[in-house]
């Protein structure tokens, strides 16, 4: 008796059953390379600068 009093409150659990589900998003992934981008002009202004100071040293 015991077991069917069991099974019968299982049940109404086994209609409860998780989703997953996988959307792909309505806007394009933005991947930033600002940064990289930001290096390079840096690394390439500062030996343009280290070049003209070798240069024309009575500047400083």
């Amino acid at each position: 008796m015991q077991k069917y009093l069991y099974i019968f409150l299982m049940l109404p659990l086994l209609g409860c059953t998780p989703t997953v589900q996988l959307q792909a998003p309505d806007k394009p992934i933005e991947i930033n390379l600002n940064v990289n981008i930001e290096q390079h002009v840096r690394v390439s202004i500062e030996k343009d600068v280290k070049q003209a100071i070798a240069k024309n040293k009575e500047i400083f």
